[in-house]
């Protein structure tokens, strides 16, 4: 990981590579339930949501300054009731994986939560992804639920299982 940098991520110096790390996944896994590569136009839009909503875009740069692995967080659910809760995701390029990137960027997320205020982190994970269902474990998450045959990619039905990690934060929640 000594070759490796944990960076917030902008739009101008990250989405191009973010974009080819979803495209990625998106046409060879089910890490994404999305059938079409994304474009240009919908990173403005993603981060654009992320900015609105002080979200964190965190990111791995390699000693060259390239993105290899990047996270972040956004609304679990529209309504204020979940204002304390997110949902977050991780991607790490194909080149890179299996060197722990996922962890730092999943660690880096877990500490931009809590000084976020938030208590609760939510992870949809396709339930035969036994990579990142067993990094959440080592990371404290625990098992909340798993909807079945939800998806349907690749010729198959796929299962959405989730995943939660209830945080000490905030000291005070209130309504409103």
């Amino acid at each position: 990981m000594s070759d490796y940098s944990i960076v917030r991520c902008s739009f101008e110096r990250h989405a191009e590579a973010i974009l080819e790390i979803f495209n990625e996944a998106i046409v060879n896994s089910t890490a994404l339930y999305d059938y079409k590569p994304r474009t240009a136009q919908n990173m403005v839009a993603w981060f654009e949501t992320r900015r609105n909503g002080c979200f964190p875009v965190i990111g791995i740069e390699d000693a060259a300054g390239v993105l290899r692995a990047f996270g972040s967080y956004g609304t679990f659910r529209g309504w204020p009731a979940y204002k304390y809760t997110v949902e977050h995701s991780v991607y790490v390029h194909k080149d890179h994986r299996g060197r722990g990137l996922g962890r730092k960027v999943m660690q880096a997320l877990i500490a931009a939560a809590r000084e976020n205020d938030l208590h609760a982190m939510v992870g949809g994970i396709d339930a035969a992804n036994a990579g990142s269902i067993a990094l959440h474990e080592q990371l404290g998450f625990k098992h909340a639920g798993t909807l079945p045959q939800v998806g349907f990619k690749f010729g198959r039905w796929l299962d959405l299982a989730f995943y939660q990690l209830l945080l000490d934060t905030p000291r005070q929640p209130v309504d409103g």
